[in-house]
C-alpha cells in the first residue's frame, strides 16, 4: 500500500539525515581539535608566565638576601608557581587524578599562607579530606588515568 513516491522521499530523507550526521561529526571533530590546540597554547603561555615569575622572584631574592621579611612573599609566589604548574599539567593531561591534585594543592596553599581562624582551617582540611575520599571511594582506579576530554 505504500507508493513508490513515498519510498523515494523516505530514501531521500535518510540520505539527508546521514549527510547531516556526517557534517555534525566533522564539525565536532574540527571544534574538538581547535579546543585541544587552544588548551595547549594557554598551557604554554601560562608556563612562560610562571617561568618569568620564578626568574623575577629569584632575582629579587638574590638582590636582597638578608631581608627575611620577604620570605612570606617568596613562599607565596613559589607556592603560586607550583599550583600554576599543576594547572598546566591538568590542562595538558585532563584526568580526574590531575584535577583532584590541583584542587588539593590550591586548598593546601590557602591553608599554609592564609593564617585564618581555626574554623576556616578546619573547613579547608575537611575539603582536602573530602577530595581524598572522592578519589579513593568514588573514582575507580582505571578511571583515574582516563582522559576527561575525548580526543579523536
Amino acid at each position: 500500500m505504500t507508493s513508490p513516491k513515498m519510498n523515494q522521499s523516505d530514501v531521500q530523507l535518510q540520505r539527508h539525515i546521514q549527510k547531516e550526521e556526517k557534517h555534525d561529526r566533522r564539525t565536532e571533530y574540527i571544534f574538538g581539535r581547535i579546543l585541544h590546540w587552544m588548551e595547549r597554547v594557554i598551557a604554554v603561555i601560562t608556563l612562560l608566565a610562571l617561568a618569568g615569575n620564578l626568574i623575577l622572584e629569584c632575582w629579587t631574592f638574590a638582590m636582597n638576601p638578608g631581608r627575611l621579611s620577604d620570605l612570606s612573599h617568596i613562599l607565596h609566589s613559589m607556592l603560586g608557581i607550583v599550583v600554576g604548574l599543576e594547572f598546566v599539567r591538568m590542562l595538558i593531561d585532563t584526568t580526574p587524578a590531575n584535577v583532584i591534585e590541583v584542587l588539593v594543592l590550591a586548598i593546601t596553599r590557602y591553608v599554609v599562607l592564609a593564617h585564618e581562624d581555626p574554623w576556616s582551617n578546619f573547613v579547608s582540611i575537611a575539603c582536602i579530606a573530602g577530595l581524598f575520599a572522592v578519589r579513593r571511594f568514588l573514582i575507580r582506579p582505571d578511571e583515574l588515568k582516563e582522559d576527561l576530554v575525548e580526543e579523536e
